[in-house]
């Protein structure tokens, strides 16, 4: 199944980049690639989305294990529904960008985010991501957006 795989595919090559982050690049250095539209800087997050939480990474690291087993329960129960292949795609997105962040909780106690976008905009340039971040956010509009579809397969 295309969902389970996409699932898969966004956990498996998180792991193993966010690995290759923390062996190659020095915590807080930055290079910028791609044109110099991205710039690759190592982070660590401590806590939620903009370090939110970051003084209690116990409170974040329950917070978000139930939520990545409740985005697992709504996955699995999206099989049994006719159609609604947006939604089954945004909960696959979510979901794999869910798995690969609570791992990272999970096993070294903080989240690794390894780039920022070079924009003019100071405040968006600040930002540090890492590709399972834009997981959970496109996949949440696209299960907004598949909410309307109708059950036609």
């Amino acid at each position: 199944m295309i969902y389970v795989l996409t699932t898969v595919i966004i956990f498996i090559g998180e792991f193993f980049w966010k690995d290759h982050v923390e062996r190659v690049i020095p915590e807080s250095s930055s290079k910028k690639t791609l044109h110099n539209t991205i710039i690759l800087t190592k982070h660590h997050n401590y806590g939620a989305a903009l370090n939110t939480g970051e003084k209690r990474p116990k409170l974040i690291k329950w917070i978000s294990v139930i939520l990545t087993a409740a985005a697992s329960v709504l996955f699995v129960c999206s099989f049994g529904m006719i159609g609604k292949r947006l939604m089954k795609y945004g909960l696959s997105l979510l979901l794999g960008g869910a798995l690969s962040n609570t791992y990272d909780r999970l096993k070294r106690g903080y989240v690794v985010d390894y780039f920022r976008l070079n924009v003019p905009v100071k405040r968006i340039r600040n930002l540090i991501f890492n590709v399972s971040d834009f997981c959970i956010l496109l996949g949440a509009a696209l299960i907004v957006l598949g909410e309307s579809e109708t059950g036609v397969k």
